[in-house]
């Protein structure tokens, strides 16, 4: 996969792309029919997403608790996994956020990145203050010999499938209702740090992982598994939260225990995917107990993997 990050001078072989468009949050399954909805209308071009990086709710919302479902690299992997060649990520700063949705179009789109298609939701909306909406791109798009595809919303049984919606689930610790609408397990990636080191002390040693960016999904223990960076894949046991009982931090972290596993992870980069809710944080009398349950989460873990 190709990223870039700039629409000016870009090579002649990176334009006359059909783009999907959106900060394609999650990479979720709905995101995915625009992708697909992009390849279909031009299966002749190349096939290239455009998203925008920090995504614009960080800019004009620093102080909000942090809500991403994907950072970059790990948006790049869901897209490249759908078939894309080419990300269009654009640094979304206060300049750029002053750009007019005439301007968007017509310099970013038509003169920089000289789309041959584009694909969005209804809900797609661009330029400054949002002054650009499906209907004004559908006209400058097609004054501009643009094809565009408006791709419905996917809906299942409990409504519209949306970022706000999987975040929600996760949230209510309900990782396999976000993995469905994913269509794969939500993955937190993150570097290794030292940690205390209490967990080697109790039996269960674990990598220690900043949450960073990424939304807190609920507090407590998971299953999960975890990708390595030479792609194999162990299984383990997480927890996120602050560790009323060893030491309570003032930020959340996780921290996985990699089943039958044991070599050195500080300084790597882990992707770690969560299946299942085992159960929320809580306070225990002391390390002998806290060990038990630690123990008992394991063996639940496992049997919920096999």
């Amino acid at each position: 996969m190709r990223i870039f990050r700039d629409w000016r001078a870009l090579p002649a072989e990176a334009r006359g792309a059909t783009v999907a468009l959106g900060n394609l949050d999650g990479v979720h399954l709905g995101h995915a029919q625009v992708v697909r909805a992009a390849h279909a209308a031009r299966p002749d071009a190349p096939l290239a997403a455009l998203t925008f990086e920090p995504h614009p709710r960080e800019l004009f919302r620093p102080d909000d608790p942090p809500f991403r479902l994907t950072l970059s690299a790990e948006r790049a992997d869901a897209l490249a996994r759908l078939g894309v060649q080419t990300v269009f990520e654009l640094p979304f700063d206060r300049e750029f956020s002053l750009m007019t949705a005439e301007a968007f179009v017509a310099e970013v789109l038509h003169g920089g990145f000289g789309v041959a298609h584009l694909a969005c939701g209804p809900d797609f909306a661009f330029g400054h203050r949002r002054g650009g909406d499906v209907a004004f791109l559908a006209a400058r798009a097609e004054a501009l010999g643009i094809g565009l595809s408006v791709v419905p919303p996917l809906s299942d049984e409990a409504g519209p499938l949306s970022s706000t919606r999987i975040r929600r689930a996760l949230q209510d610790g309900y990782p396999d209702r976000a993995n469905a609408a994913l269509g794969r397990a939500w993955a937190i990636r993150g570097i290794v740090a030292h940690g205390d080191k209490r967990g080697r002390t109790i039996g269960f040693p674990t990598a220690n992982i900043a949450l960073g960016r990424h939304l807190e999904p609920a507090r407590g223990v998971y299953a999960v598994t975890v990708t390595l960076p030479d792609g194999r894949v162990v299984k383990g046991v997480a927890n996120i939260g602050r560790r009323p009982t060893v030491n309570e931090g003032p930020e959340s972290r996780l921290e996985v225990n990699l089943f039958d596993f044991d070599a050195d992870l500080y300084g790597q980069e882990l992707s770690v995917a969560l299946h299942a809710f085992l159960r929320g944080e809580r306070r225990f009398g002391g390390l002998d107990e806290l060990r038990a349950q630690i123990g008992a989460d394991a063996v639940e873990a496992r049997s919920i993997l096999k």
